[in-house]
Order: structure tokens, then sequence, then C-alpha cells
């Protein structure tokens, strides 16, 4: 009996420590609590909400609070684009500028046009094997095909070929530049999305004309004819690669024609879905 009275006690007893306890803390929170930034939630409201990480945040509402109360930069999302970084500069009271961004693969060296150095067996991802390789073809710039780029897509924007190249679905690519970010060969440029004019499609930053002619059958030769035909002076040759000054193409075509492995393109006809 006298166990049981001890038991019914302490339960008594912590019952009411544990109802006095919850009742210091439901008066201290509100007596000390702090008031959430309005802004926050009308930051997030004008985000995307797909949380891909891309503006350098664990998620829109970490990149909100920064916008509401770090002053962040408004452009930072490139998931959410123009649009979104308009809708926050009018939170904010000051006028933004920002553009569409889509992604483009500067690599043509499928299956059936490079030379791999030999077969490979370590970690069968990109970054693992430029690490531990250098690269698997012979082409030290070249994509390796392993799709971490994929992998890493928050927008199923991406697919791997059957040549071994991943492919962009620009009508799903919201431009956030994770692929970018994520491909250790920089393969991915990102560019307006109603952007106009002539794009290399290569990342082979090698000197030697020969070199490139070995390891891919439609790699930059470095010959610098584009240079020569360009009627607007729009191209110049910079470590090894043809660099179109956008600002002065006008997409005419002919360098993209002359060129003689075919490695510029007209990025309009790129972005076509």
């Amino acid at each position: 009996m006298e166990i049981l009275n001890v038991i019914l006690i302490t339960l008594g007893f912590s019952f009411s420590l544990a109802l006095a306890l919850g009742l210091a803390l439901a008066f201290f929170r509100d007596k000390f609590k702090v008031e959430r930034n309005p802004l926050i939630d009308q930051a997030i409201a004008a985000l995307p909400g797909v949380n891909c990480g891309a503006c350098g945040y664990a998620g829109c509402e970490a990149y909100a609070v920064a916008v509401a109360e770090n002053g962040e930069k408004l452009t930072l999302c490139t998931s959410g684009g123009a649009q979104s970084a308009a809708d926050l500069g009018k939170l904010m009271g000051v006028s933004v500028e920002a553009k569409d961004m889509v992604t483009v693969l500067r690599c043509q060296g499928t299956k059936s046009r490079t030379t791999v150095k030999g077969e490979y067996s370590g970690v069968m991802s990109c970054r693992g094997a430029k690490l531990s390789t250098g690269g698997i073809k012979l082409c030290p710039w070249g994509c390796m095909g392993f799709g971490d780029c994929v992998a890493i897509c928050a927008f199923g924007a991406l697919e791997m070929s059957p040549e071994g190249l991943p492919v962009v679905n620009y009508r799903k690519c919201t431009g956030c530049g994770m692929c970018a970010l994520e491909c250790p060969q920089g393969l991915f440029l990102m560019v307006p999305k109603d952007s106009q004019g002539s794009i290399a499609l290569c990342s082979n930053r090698a000197d030697v004309k020969q070199s490139v002619a070995k390891a891919c059958k439609i790699g930059c030769i470095k010959c610098g004819l584009c240079v020569k035909v360009c009627p607007k002076a729009a191209i110049k040759m910079e470590k090894g690669l043809p660099v179109i000054d956008a600002s002065l193409c006008d997409s005419c075509g002919i360098c993209v024609e002359k060129c003689p492995t075919k490695v510029l393109a007209l990025v309009e006809k790129i972005k076509k879905p």
C-alpha cells in the first residue's frame, strides 16, 4: 500500500511539474517572441518554390529571408528568372533587370566521334572520373557521359542520349544553372532565353590542331576561318576557341556554313524544341 502511495505521489508531482513547466514555457514564448518579418512570406510567394538551391541558399525560404532581412541580391533566383526578380523588385521597391536563361552544352563529342583513353572501371560519375583519371577521353575537355548533370537537374530538363551526351529539353529548362555548376568539365554555358547569334559547341582549349583532330572528329581545329569570314568582325580566338561578341553578331550564319568541322551553330536553332 505504501509503495502505491509513493507511486501516486510521484506521478502527481511529475504531472504538476510538467504542467508548471508547460505554462512557464507558454508564458515566456508569448512574452519574448519575435514577430516574423511579413516581407519574408511575401518574398516566398514571389519565388517558384522549387528549392533547387541555384541561388546559393538551402531553399526558397532561406533566400527569401536573406532578401527581406539582409538585403540580398534580387536576381539570384535563376529558376524564377525575370518574373521572380521583377516581383521581388516590386516588393522591395526597387527596379530590377534580369533575363530568363537556358543552358547550352558546348560539346558534340558523341561516342562515335571521340576516342577514349581505355577501359574505365572507377566511380561511374563525371566528377569521379575527372578526379581519378583527368577524364576518360583523349579530349581532356570532352563530356564523359556519366550523367551528373542529369541527376542534378530538378526539372527533368536533361536526359542522356544513346550516343553518350546530355540533351536539353528547352520546354523544361528553367536556366537554374545547376548543371553548369555540377559539370566538372565546364561544358554548360548559360545564355539568355531570347539570345541569338552563333556559338562554339566545343570546349577543347588545346592549341595544337593535330591533338584536337585525333581526339574528336567534330572538335575545333583552331583554323581561325570563322574569324576571317565574319563580316561584322564579331569573332576572335581566345584560349584556342572562337568567342562571339553577341552585340556585333547578326546571325548571318556565314561562320556556321564555313566552319570545316561544324563546331559553330546558331543559338536560336539550338534552342528550338
